[in-house]
């Protein structure tokens, strides 16, 4: 490959019934850093039905140019078709970066299109920067079961791919007056491009505040010692507060909730404004899901919990004795 020829940070911006996911916002702003660093520009493609007036967020958030593929073929997920769409887009702009929320259409679709490009992908990735040569991007990532942070470049093959997962970076604030480049495309799809078919939408998880999207989060562990404080005193504080429950895997295997709550390396990685940890020691893969949060918050009755080196306030206490007054306080606050 003439790596010369590949040019451009590029967001494959995901979308879901008309409204974009806020990991595609993060992305463009981390991209137009790593863009930056290269004297490149920030594009996005933006692929669905109806979807061309999502473009002009996509410029808010800091895209120069935003690639549409509009047809109503393409209103549902649909991984082969996609992936020809990303081939076709690939064959004629030649970007030189594609940028990927790990999400679960993220995780799908990553991995497929790398292997049509014959390409390397680093997937999860936690951290992202330009390597000394000023071209090379560096992706990080938790390996050995999150015991040390993996570098990965890919310096031989294009495009560098890598999916990120969502709340690992600040979403950049909109500019309205922002300006850029809104490129209608033409997604040359065939039947035989289809091998799934769309049957039905079974939305899962109910309803309430999505965890990723949750401002507060208050989280279960060990700890709970059954299902019933996160329907109970857990589920009280969180609503109290216009939050979620979230969970730690130990919660999650000992099957007192769903693992969509399920926060951490092998969970979802959350930044929300307020993380509260209720009876989670803290292992590094649970702290690996949430150390981005801008305030922690721990409560355990062990004082030498690792949770402790990681919260902005610790309390040494029983959850089952501290939350309830805490709810309480907040009540009165409330009137």
């Amino acid at each position: 490959m003439d790596l010369a020829n590949y040019k451009g940070v590029y967001v494959i911006a995901e979308q879901f019934e008309g409204k974009l996911r806020n990991v595609s916002l993060e992305l463009l702003g981390q991209g137009r850093i790593l863009a930056d660093k290269i004297g490149d520009e920030v594009g996005a493609i933006l692929i669905g039905s109806g979807v061309k007036p999502l473009a002009q967020e996509l410029i808010a958030h800091g895209a120069h140019k935003v690639y549409v593929y509009d047809d109503p073929k393409l209103e549902q997920y649909n991984t082969t078709a996609y992936t020809k769409v990303l081939q076709n887009f690939f064959e004629e702009v030649k970007p030189n970066v594609f940028l990927v929320g790990a999400t679960n259409i993220g995780r799908d679709l990553g991995p497929r299109v790398a292997n049509v490009l014959k390409t390397g992908l680093t997937a999860d990735c936690t951290g992202l920067d330009v390597d000394d040569d000023g071209k090379t991007i560096v992706w990080t990532r938790p390996a050995l079961g999150g015991n040390i942070m993996a570098e990965i470049v890919c310096r031989e093959n294009r495009p560098q791919m890598g999916t990120v997962r969502p709340n690992v970076f600040k979403k950049p604030a909109a500019d309205a007056s922002a300006t850029g480049e809104i490129i209608d495309m033409k997604a040359a799809l065939s039947d035989d491009d289809f091998m799934t078919k769309f049957v039905e939408l079974i939305k899962m998880g109910g309803g309430g505040v999505k965890l990723e999207e949750a401002d507060v989060i208050v989280s279960g562990g060990r700890g709970m010692n059954s299902s019933e404080p996160f329907e109970g005193m857990l589920k009280e504080l969180a609503g109290l507060l216009g939050g979620a429950v979230g969970a730690s895997r130990a919660a999650v295997d000992a099957g007192w909730i769903d693992a969509l709550h399920q926060v951490g390396q092998t969970g979802k990685t959350v930044g929300p404004k307020i993380y509260v940890a209720c009876g989670i020691s803290g292992a590094i893969q649970h702290l690996a899901g949430m150390t981005g949060s801008d305030c922690i918050i721990a409560i355990n009755k062990d004082p030498d919990a690792p949770i402790f080196q990681v919260c902005d306030y610790g309390i040494v206490g029983d959850a089952f004795e501290v939350v309830p007054k805490i709810t309480e306080a907040i009540k009165k606050i409330k009137g």
